[in-house]
C-alpha cells in the first residue's frame, strides 16, 4: 500500500509541476508524427494484450494441474470413422 501511495504523489506531484511549469509553444505537428505515436500505441497495447494472455494461460494451467480426477478426452481413430462411397 505504501508503494501505491508513493506512486499515486509522485503521478499528482509530477503532473502539477509539469502544467504549471510548461511552456506554451505554437508548432506543427506533422500528421506523419501522429501516426508514428498512434502506432506506438498501439503496439504497446498489442503486446501487452500478448503478455496478459500468455501468463492467464500458464497461471490456468498450474491450477488445472492440481485437478487429478478429471476425465481425458476421447480420442477418434480413423476406424472409428466409417467411409461412405457415393460415386
Amino acid at each position: 500500500m505504501k508503494h501505491f501511495r508513493f506512486a499515486v504523489k509522485f503521478a499528482y506531484f509530477f503532473t502539477c509541476f509539469w502544467m504549471f511549469f510548461s511552456n506554451v509553444s505554437f508548432a506543427y505537428i506533422d500528421p506523419s508524427a501522429v501516426t508514428y505515436v498512434v502506432q506506438a500505441v498501439a503496439a504497446v497495447f498489442i503486446a501487452l494484450g500478448a503478455i496478459l494472455t500468455v501468463f492467464r494461460h500458464k497461471i490456468a494451467r498450474f491450477f488445472k494441474k492440481g485437478k487429478k480426477d478429471e476425465q481425458p478426452e476421447e480420442k477418434i481413430e480413423l476406424k472409428d470413422i466409417e467411409e461412405t462411397d457415393e460415386d
